[in-house]
């Protein structure tokens, strides 16, 4: 069983560690959790780690690879303009009620390559348009969340399709554990060192108070506005109900805000996207007062346009990051073909909605307010990677005066 060929002592401190620094979670705080069945050994960790610490009551959700295959193999084209919105609206209300969320992320990252983009692009609109009340306390940071992952044997052989499957799985679980800081024997004390460091960039960025960034590279010439009274973020941060989580683990960002409609130039994707099951490579977008006004891609470009079509805010930017090419996931030299880990390996934007906490005082903000400073609304958040070995990026102060901020990859200070 794939589950033999993972050491259970890095599982035990993955779950561990996800819960007190990840979620932090407290004191008779209700749990949400999503993971595929495959990763229920770790879910099992993550249950008995949260009732350690004082959980009420954890519920886990499942997903299954080949149910969702039956879907797009058998189902009536009417299928995919419908969402279990009742179990969506559930979610939302129990966000809405102080549950804290987890997501333990593993399916085959390209489940869906050779299903219709149609039906793709159909089904993962309607998704999007169901879980945006749930999505709203997430990307809004009222709640403690994360997101981590589990070794799945179909991951795995995607990253690994030369190698035994059993082997595959292992060599992905080092990653997964490498990456996550869980094989140290404190890794809550590697974590600590890791947020401090984070925090330092984004204090450096937060006093340089730049109007733009500057992004050049192979095929990318990109001016990426900056939103009104952004603040960059990065490592552990505090939500709205107070409590201070890492939501993503790994995590090598530090990011912002950008305006929605300061966005000029050209841009050219340095990584692979998987999105929904499908793998968009070769991206290549013009922006032209904000808004994507030409894109095509090698591969995947269809899938491309029909998220592009998801609504107004989808053309446009709702995060961009900065990530050193020398990042641990980086210097890896895998391909994971999962955003989780693959935006933490390059500097990369993200195409729609925008997270309300990267503004000063952004628990405060309305969302007419956001809206008003620059931050984009959208149905959707995707994150593609455009950072490099060769990408340097410039902060641009009000007055047009320029300070470097990257170097070949690197951080320039």
């Amino acid at each position: 069983m794939t589950q033999d060929l993972i050491d259970p002592r890095a599982l035990d401190r993955l779950a561990e560690v996800a819960v007190s620094v990840g979620l932090n979670l407290q004191q008779g705080q209700d749990l949400i959790l999503t993971a595929p069945v495959a990763a229920l050994p770790l879910v099992r960790r993550i249950a008995a780690a949260a009732y350690r610490a004082g959980a009420g009551v954890v519920t886990p959700i499942f997903s299954d690879e080949e149910l969702t295959l039956a879907r797009y193999r058998n189902a009536q084209k009417e299928s995919f303009d419908k969402a279990p919105t009742w179990l969506l609206e559930g979610m939302a209300a129990g966000f809405a009620g102080g549950a804290a969320r987890m997501a333990i992320v593993g399916d085959d990252p390209m489940l869906l390559a050779e299903e219709d983009p149609e039906k793709v692009g159909r089904a993962g609109k309607a998704n999007s348009i169901a879980y945006r009340p749930a999505l709203d306390h997430i990307a809004n940071f009222r709640i403690n969340w994360n997101i981590i992952s589990y070794p799945t044997a179909s991951w795995a052989k995607r990253i690994f399709p030369d190698l035994p499957e059993d082997e595959a799985v292992r060599r992905l679980a080092d990653a997964i554990f490498a990456a996550s800081r869980v094989l140290g024997e404190d890794p809550v004390a590697e974590w600590k060192a890791h947020n401090a460091a984070l925090a330092e960039r984004t204090k450096w960025l937060n006093a340089q108070r730049f109007d733009a960034l500057h992004f050049t590279g192979p095929g990318t010439d990109l001016r990426v506005g900056l939103a009104e009274d952004h603040e960059w973020m990065g490592g552990a941060s505090k939500a709205q109900n107070g409590v201070v989580c890492n939501p993503n683990m790994p995590t090598e960002e530090v990011f912002t805000t950008p305006h929605a409609a300061r966005v000029e130039g050209t841009v050219r994707s340095t990584k692979p996207l998987s999105h929904q099951g499908s793998l968009i490579d070769g991206i290549e977008v013009r922006f032209e007062g904000g808004r994507i006004v030409e894109a095509k891609a090698s591969k995947g470009e269809q899938v491309l346009l029909k998220l592009l079509d998801t609504d107004e805010g989808a053309r446009r930017l709702g995060e961009v990051a900065l990530v050193p090419h020398s990042s641990p996931i980086s210097q890896s030299g895998l391909l994971f073909y999962n955003t989780l880990y693959d935006e933490n390996a390059a500097c990369h934007i993200a195409l729609g909605q925008c997270y309300s906490k990267c503004f000063l005082d952004g628990a405060s903000l309305s969302q007419d307010e956001v809206k008003a400073k620059g931050g984009n609304a959208s149905l959707i958040h995707v994150d593609w990677m455009i950072g490099g070995a060769e990408t340097d990026i410039d902060g641009v102060k009000p007055d047009g005066s320029r300070v470097p901020v990257f170097r070949k990859g690197e951080w320039a200070r």
